[in-house]
């Protein structure tokens, strides 16, 4: 099985080096950055959306539009005060409990469950991003290609087959047999970041935390905790130290670069904690494991955080009564908590007080209008309630304002089916098709569109020019298929 999977992801990234500017040989010369001697910004890019387009397609992202929202927000303020501001950053969530974060290609820092429920705090979270972020402006896998770049097309591209299949959660045995393959240490060596890189990335990470806000100590305070769990007595070694090695001289290295920052005291944002139930909660192996889990503590003494990965438990366990008397004390004093209104309407609904749900939703999108969590959860409510009608609207106005995932696009397009629209439906499962690679079939979907009997002729003209722009990309092969399957 891995076997195939490994070949299957291998044969996608030959296709991929073949459309670049990438040279067959990689004998490229010693010109400039030698980075870019080997893979241009423009060819990381395209790297990194390929590599993407995998994972997605590995059902292993996590599609929590609120988790997601808050990952991309300290992403971003991170990001934003590190000296490369032209580059784009897409943050995600895989769910997997090993605790792990990667960077790929083209700025698409992933962070594994696993790594934010074993954070203690927000700091903590951002030190380990920032790291990434920092792997990615410094371009440090294109510099270790440039460094190997006499190894054949085929090691490299195997070396990406594993970050893939690292990236999507596959075991570890894998990984490292794919690695072995791969003429072993030399390119294990390769996809690891040197000692170099990683004191480089933890330079850079260490100032941007402190220019963002969060306390410099938070990327080497994780650090310690890490190679704390790695003890002789330890079943398992984290993730997170098989890719970053860390010794006790970078922890003190890191923590001597924090001291040369204003040390500041900060407290975790209430998106934090909720970030965190949410995944504790989605993670726990059953509802009552995830109610056990947050009533070891008397409920007085637990946190608004704590209080909100209760309700959730007992939601998940069908205790519908429960959660609601939680989530109307929460709303009650924290009005401005998307979470809570959220939550709240879900459980009514549940409850089948439909009235009470939809005014929460309605009056929450009057003080959030286009907030994605907000819009994502109400669209589902509306569907269910068949008001397709509604549910396309307000999730037209979301998606042409803020960029979409393909999970998101393909919420739209069932709406636009069952509203009665059957040409945007098709449109919309094509850019879903397009979203995770498959050319051949989104082009499919933009044909069937086109045999819509209520086709209008500005539908008509959009929806042939994007099969005439798609077309361009399309590799011979793509093509010839495309021609079999309109035959």
């Amino acid at each position: 099985m891995f076997n195939k999977l490994m070949g299957t992801k291998i044969t996608i990234l030959f296709l991929l080096f073949s459309q670049t500017a990438i040279s067959q040989d990689l004998n490229l010369p010693d010109l400039g950055n030698p980075a870019d001697a080997v893979l241009s910004k423009n060819d990381e890019a395209q790297l990194g959306r390929s590599i993407m387009r995998q994972i997605r397609a590995g059902g292993t992202v996590v599609e929590d539009p609120q988790i997601n929202e808050y990952i991309s927000e300290i992403g971003h303020r991170i990001a934003s005060h590190i000296n490369e501001s032209e580059r784009d950053f897409t943050f995600f969530v895989i769910d997997d409990d090993s605790i792990n974060a990667f960077a790929l290609p083209g700025g698409y820092i992933g962070i594994h469950s696993g790594l934010l429920k074993a954070t203690r705090s927000e700091d903590e979270l951002a030190g380990v991003i920032a790291h990434e972020i920092a792997h990615v402006t410094q371009r440090h896998i294109a510099r270790a290609l440039a460094a190997g770049k006499k190894q054949s097309l085929l090691s490299t591209a195997i070396m990406l087959g594993a970050v893939i299949a690292g990236a999507s959660g596959a075991g570890s045995d894998a990984v490292q047999g794919a690695m072995a393959v791969a003429q072993g240490t030399q390119l294990q060596q390769q996809i690891n970041f040197t000692r170099e890189n990683e004191y480089e990335a933890d330079r850079i990470g260490i100032s941007a935390l402190a220019k963002a806000g969060f306390d410099p100590r938070g990327m080497a305070s994780f650090f310690e905790v890490m190679s704390g769990s790695n003890t002789l007595g330890s079943m398992r070694v984290p993730e997170f130290l098989k890719t970053h090695p860390v010794t006790s001289s970078r922890i003190a290295e890191a923590k001597n670069r924090a001291r040369l920052f204003e040390k500041k005291d900060t407290i975790d944002t209430r998106n934090y904690g909720i970030s965190r139930a949410r995944l504790i909660v989605s993670g726990a192996d059953s509802p009552q494991e995830a109610i056990n889990h947050y009533i070891q503590k008397e409920f007085r003494y637990l946190s608004d955080a704590e209080r909100y990965g209760l309700a959730l438990a007992y939601q998940s366990a069908g205790k519908y009564d429960e959660a609601k008397l939680i989530l109307e004390s929460l709303l009650n004093n924290n009005k401005e908590v998307i979470a809570y209104h959220i939550a709240l309407a879900d459980v009514l609904f549940s409850l089948e007080q439909i009235d009470q749900s939809l005014e929460i939703f309605e009056d929450a999108l009057v003080f959030f209008p286009r907030n994605i969590s907000l819009v994502i959860h109400y669209a589902n409510v509306l569907l269910e309630i068949n008001e397709a009608d509604f549910a396309h609207e307000i999730l037209l106005d979301l998606l042409n304002n803020v960029p979409p995932t393909p999970e998101q696009v393909r919420l739209i397009a069932r709406a636009a089916i069952e509203s009665n629209n059957p040409a945007e439906a098709n449109y919309y499962m094509a850019e879903y098709r397009f979203m995770i690679g498959d050319l051949v079939g989104g082009i499919n979907f933009l044909r069937r569109a086109l045999r819509s009997p209520e086709l209008n002729e500005i539908q008509r003209i959009r929806f042939e020019a994007r099969i005439d722009f798609v077309r361009e990309y399309m590799t011979e092969e793509q093509l010839q298929q495309l021609r079999r399957s309109s035959g």
